[in-house]
């Protein structure tokens, strides 16, 4: 059942909030029990303590508490005027508890305004009001010889039993009896005493008493035993003969319930029960059985009987209060009734649990002594249910269990307690973008269960997630009707969905109110055609892509000759800001130079050679494609992509540079080529200065011309400068090589040799014959390297002969691959 809890504003909310703070008070006092203890054979009206007080109730409070007791013997009383408890009856402990070692009374005191219930149990405390008593008056005892006695004291588990005990033989032709007077004193205060008349008569001698089989015999019987059932045969034995012999059974001192449920044979020593037994009011009987021979021996055995209970009580309820009716603005957990649920049986079979059976917000509680409580489950709604029929339903746990039931009717007062209630506590709607401003998105509906101008309802918007703080949200509710309308137009592209929340507002005092959440989808439509990012549009008559300069050169892609069909060339990459199918692609082959050769796929987009590229094919390839969605209509864009058919890049860069020669893309290039051409001659210009500079340098120098130094033995003019020996160093796909000698130590110019003997003059022809950083042969009259030992030996170092055009063609070819490169990264 769907209830709701009332929350209270004003005053009535500090009342409320009271009421709940003494409910919690009574409920926290309520698991505890009040306790007493009294003497026996107080009087009635005698105090038995505060009960008011010791509960935590002021006299002011006992008017509108009203505190009652629910006690089924009605043994005590209470004042309602000053909630004192007193003795309503003369109270005696044997009486009220029989032999048992503790007694005590429970009861419930039951305090209304609010409901609650508490447990008191008064101890009832023994006193010495009570004689010892023999069982009979007088006591035979025949003895065979003449008399000395002493009286012991034996302790068994039934109390403490004198025994007289012969001392001395005694003579029955001397004194044929004997009268004696046993008095028997309690330790009480003040003390009781009892006396008996004990006559002892000497007969012929039986020296052999009766012998029971045991001394103790145990037997269990259920509760259920039917009178006349066989309980127990005894049998007893003599070693006499005749007279002496014979053994007659009895019952000796027991309590007058053992009496009257058991009787044994005189005869035959059988225990037989004679009356129902009662397992709630008897538990266990021990029988004390005696045997006597002819001769007046006595023996004695006792027979414990052990009662076993039987499920035969279903359990009692009492409903000891009940409030009814109770406001639907009660808190949780409020007393409604109390129950008192009792079970005669033990052990499992007096084992009780409650439950409730109905549609109710109930449930019941249980409370020490053997109450119950029904307390409220959740908050209670009149609108809903105006009554609550429940059944109380108590079983046991024994086997069969046992039930007994009763009903219970609570009626509901009604409150201003029910908030406006939307019919789905979200809501969906959708708009199709584009949508003309003032529009119907949906209508909301809430409805009050209460009546009057609580029950009227206006609505208005209370947040949500249309838009930036600040912002007017896109929608607007009428406040009778709950209609929302578009307040604009709306863009598919700019936003998606959004949510606002409606407020429902009743006309009450104070006003109640709830909220649900508008979800509002906008659907998309085909407004927005697909966007080719990859190539990208270039080229005259074509908006420039984003950061690349208009006019430029359209990308191309490099295609091998040796391609096979489905060699990839490019994939074509669109976008669409649409959804849905409105965004869905796909891609078409509209125009080729050479239809043939190429395909594209229609849901991937990428471009592939369908045959393998044949020497025919023309060199640049134009292929145009398609993409369009599938919208209604379908919205398209077409992308272009140039192809080379070349093997490497250096092959297509003629072509490439043919597809640059017109326009900008023309000049651009030649102004490309005229500064690699200038910085061609700027470097030449610094080698031909460099070596001149170097050729001066050596002329002003001492010793032979620097162009025949590299033959002597001296390669170094100053001291100091390193080489390493024949160093080679090449560079791009040529190389260059310089040959020097290893350095020597470094000497005055004074400490030098003489000049070395003159040198052959050789032709250019033959001193650029000779092979690259060739050292002489060891037949020489030094090795390259050994100039520290000998000075004055020539050495021959022939180097490979140089176009005076190989530097510049060098840098020339490397200045073409740069410009290649260049234009290739320009282009992508």
């Amino acid at each position: 059942m769907a209830v709701r809890r009332r929350q209270r504003r004003g005053p009535g909310g500090g009342r409320a909030l009271l009421g709940a703070v003494l409910w919690c008070v009574w409920w926290r006092a309520a698991a505890e029990r009040v306790r007493y203890a009294i003497p026996e054979e107080l009087g009635r009206g005698s105090l038995v303590g505060p009960l008011a007080r010791d509960l935590g109730l002021s006299a002011d409070e006992l008017p509108a508490r009203r505190l009652r007791l629910s006690e089924e013997k009605q043994y005590f009383t209470v004042n309602e005027e000053n909630g004192n408890l007193y003795v309503n009856e003369r109270l005696d402990r044997e009486e009220m508890c029989g032999e048992s070692a503790t007694c005590s009374v429970s009861f419930e005191v039951l305090v209304h305004n609010p409901l609650n219930v508490f447990h008191v149990e008064v101890a009832i405390e023994d006193v010495n009001d009570n004689s010892p008593v023999f069982s009979k008056a007088a006591l035979d005892i025949e003895l065979t010889s003449h008399p000395s006695f002493s009286l012991a004291i034996k302790d068994s588990p039934d109390g403490s039993k004198p025994e007289l005990v012969l001392e001395r033989a005694l003579d029955r032709e001397k004194q044929s009896s004997f009268e004696l007077v046993l008095t028997a004193v309690d330790a009480g205060d003040p003390v009781m005493s009892g006396t008996v008349q004990i006559r002892v008569n000497v007969t012929d001698a039986n020296d052999n008493p009766p012998v029971f089989e045991q001394d103790r015999y145990g037997v269990r019987l259920r509760e259920d035993t039917p009178p006349g059932s066989a309980v127990l045969n005894l049998s007893a034995s003599d070693a006499d003969a005749g007279s002496n012999a014979r053994i007659t059974y009895g019952f000796g001192k027991m309590m007058i319930k053992a009496l009257q449920k058991f009787v044994v044979d005189a005869k035959t020593g059988s225990i037989t029960l004679q009356e129902a037994l009662d397992f709630e009011e008897t538990s266990a009987f021990s029988l004390a059985v005696e045997a006597k021979d002819g001769g007046g021996l006595v023996a004695h055995c006792r027979v414990e009987v052990e009662v076993l209970d039987v499920n035969d009580n279903a359990p009692e309820i009492t409903i000891l209060s009940l409030s009814s009716p109770v406001p639907e603005d009660a808190p949780v957990d409020t007393v409604v009734a109390v129950l008192k649920v009792r079970d005669r049986d033990s052990g499992e079979n007096g084992q009780v649990s409650c439950e409730l059976l109905g549609e109710a917000p109930l449930s019941i509680v249980a409370s020490p002594g053997g109450s119950y409580k029904v307390v409220t489950a959740s908050a209670l709604d009149r609108e809903q249910a105006s009554e609550h029929r429940v059944t109380v339903v108590a079983r046991d746990r024994g086997r069969p269990a046992l039930r007994s039931s009763t009903e219970l009717v609570l009626e509901v007062s009604d409150v201003n307690d029910n908030a406006p209630v939307f019919e789905e506590a979200a809501y969906s709607a959708y708009v199709a973008e584009n949508n003309a401003a003032g529009a119907l998105v949906v209508r909301v509906q809430a409805r009050d269960a209460d009546a009057g101008a609580n029950g009227r309802v206006s609505y208005w918007l209370a947040g949500g997630s249309a838009g930036a703080a600040g912002a007017a949200p896109p929608v607007s509710v009428e406040a009778r009707s709950g209609a929302l309308y578009a307040q604009r137009s709306l863009d598919y592209e700019q936003c998606r969905e959004f949510a606002v929340a409606v407020r429902a507002q009743d006309g009450g005092s104070p006003a109640r109110s709830s909220t649900a959440t508008v979800r509002v989808f906008v659907l998309d439509r085909n407004d927005n055609a697909p966007r080719v990012l990859w190539p990208a549009a270039a080229g005259a008559g074509a908006a420039a892509a984003p950061g690349e300069a208009a006019g430029a050169p359209p990308p191309f892609e490099v295609v091998p000759r040796s391609a096979e069909a489905g060699y990839l060339v490019a994939k074509v990459v669109a976008v669409d800001a649409d959804a849905g199918r409105n965004a869905w692609l796909s891609y078409e082959l509209v125009q080729a130079s050479e239809p043939a050769l190429f395909r594209v796929g229609p849901h991937s987009g990428e471009v592939r050679t369908a045959r393998a590229v044949s020497e025919r094919d023309a060199a640049k390839q134009r292929v145009v494609a398609v993409v369009k969605d599938h919208g209604q209509p379908a919205l398209s864009a077409t992308a272009t992509l140039h192809v080379v058919l070349a093997e490497s890049l250096q092959e297509a860069l003629p072509e490439l540079s043919e597809r640059a020669a017109g326009g900008e893309a023309a000049a651009a290039a030649a102004e490309l080529q005229f500064y690699l051409v200038l910085a061609l001659a700027l470097l030449s210009a610094l080698l031909v200065l460099s070596v001149a500079l170097l050729v001066l340098a050596r002329l002003r120098r001492a010793g032979p011309p620097a162009v025949l130094r590299c033959l002597g033995a001296q390669r170094f003019s100053v001291a100091g400068a390193a080489f390493p020996a024949d160093f080679c160093e090449g560079t791009l796909p040529y190389s260059y090589n310089l040959c020097v000698a290893a350095p020597a130590r470094a000497v005055p110019e004074a400490a030098w040799p003489p000049p070395p003997p003159a040198v052959p003059i050789l032709s250019a022809e033959e001193l650029l014959g000779g092979d690259s950083c060739e050292k002489p042969s060891p037949n020489s009259s030094a090795l390259v390297g050994e100039a520290a030992a000998v000075a004055d030996a020539p050495q021959v170092c022939k180097e490979r002969p140089l176009s005076v055009f190989e530097p510049f063609l060098k840098v020339a070819l490397f200045s073409l691959v740069l410009s290649g490169w260049f234009q290739f990264g320009v282009s992508v």
